[in-house]
C-alpha cells in the first residue's frame, strides 16, 4: 500500500514571530506519527520580515520539508491555496493559519478521521463535542456564532463550522474545489464546503480549540463582515 503523503499550505502575511513556533509543531507531529510531509509557506509580501525567517527554517529543516513558494504582495487565501497546491507533491493536503490560533495537534485526529472512514475532507470544528474558541471578547464570538446559525439556516451545509479554515482534503478534491469556487477572503473557506456538499463529496469533523492569534493584528474587520453577508447571500442564491 502506498503511503500518504500530506502537503500543508501555510499562507502568510506578517508572522514573524508566529512562523518558527508553528513550523516547530508542525514538524514534531508528523515525526511523532510517522507521516510523510512538507510544509509550503506562501508569504505575500510580508514586510515585517517573514520571508527571511522561513528561509532559515529551511536551511534548519532542509528544503525537502519547508518549501518556500512566495508571492509578491496580498493577493488573498483563495489564490494562496491555488498556487500553493501547484507546488504540492502530497497526495493530501492541510490547510491552517499560521498565527497559531490552530494548533497541530490536532493533525493526527484528521488523519485519523479521514483513514478510518476514507473521506473526502476533514474540518476541524469549533462548535461541536470538546470544540471551542479562546481570546475572543464577546463581539467576534457573536460575529463568528451569527454568521454560523445564519449559515446553517441559509444552506443546511451538514457541517457545524463552515467558516473556519483549518481542514485537510484529498488533494485532487481540493482542486476541483477551488476550480468551481468563486468567492475570496472570508467567504471562500464556506463556499469550499458548499460546493462539496454538491459533488457529493464525504465530509468528516474533528473537534478543535481556535485560540486568539498571539501576536500580530488580527485581520476580521467590517469590511469583512460585510463581504460574508454579500457572498452568503450570493451562495444561497445559486446552490
Amino acid at each position: 500500500m502506498e503511503k500518504n503523503k500530506y502537503s500543508i499550505l501555510l499562507p502568510t502575511y506578517n508572522e514573524r514571530e508566529n512562523l518558527p513556533i508553528i513550523v516547530w509543531l508542525i514538524i514534531k507531529c508528523f515525526e511523532e506519527h510517522d507521516h510523510d510531509f512538507e510544509i509550503i509557506i506562501i508569504d505575500d509580501g510580508s514586510p515585517d520580515g517573514t520571508l527571511e525567517v522561513a528561509t532559515e527554517l529551511q536551511k534548519i529543516y532542509g528544503s525537502s520539508k519547508i518549501v518556500l513558494k512566495p508571492r509578491p504582495s496580498k493577493l488573498g487565501l483563495g489564490t494562496a491555496y491555488v498556487h500553493g497546491m501547484q507546488h504540492a507533491t502530497g497526495n493530501f493536503v492541510i490547510i491552517m493559519d499560521a498565527d497559531l490560533s490552530h494548533h497541530p495537534k490536532f493533525i493526527s485526529q484528521f488523519i485519523a478521521l479521514q483513514k478510518s472512514q476514507d473521506l473526502d475532507i476533514v474540518t476541524g470544528t469549533r462548535y461541536e463535542g470538546t470544540g471551542g474558541v479562546y481570546g475572543w471578547d464577546f463581539k467576534r464570538k457573536l460575529i463568528s456564532r451569527g454568521a454560523n446559525f445564519l449559515t446553517q439556516i441559509l444552506l443546511q451545509p451538514g457541517v457545524s463550522d463552515l467558516t473556519g479554515s483549518f481542514r485537510l482534503y484529498r488533494k485532487d478534491v481540493l482542486k476541483k474545489l477551488v476550480d468551481n469556487c468563486v468567492s475570496k477572503g472570508y467567504v471562500f473557506q464556506m463556499e469550499m464546503i458548499v460546493r462539496a456538499r454538491q459533488f457529493n463529496y464525504t465530509i468528516g469533523e474533528v473537534p478543535i480549540t481556535f485560540v486568539d492569534r498571539v501576536y500580530g493584528q488580527s485581520k476580521l474587520g467590517g469590511s469583512e463582515i460585510v463581504q460574508f453577508v454579500k457572498g452568503l447571500l450570493y451562495l444561497f442564491a445559486t446552490t
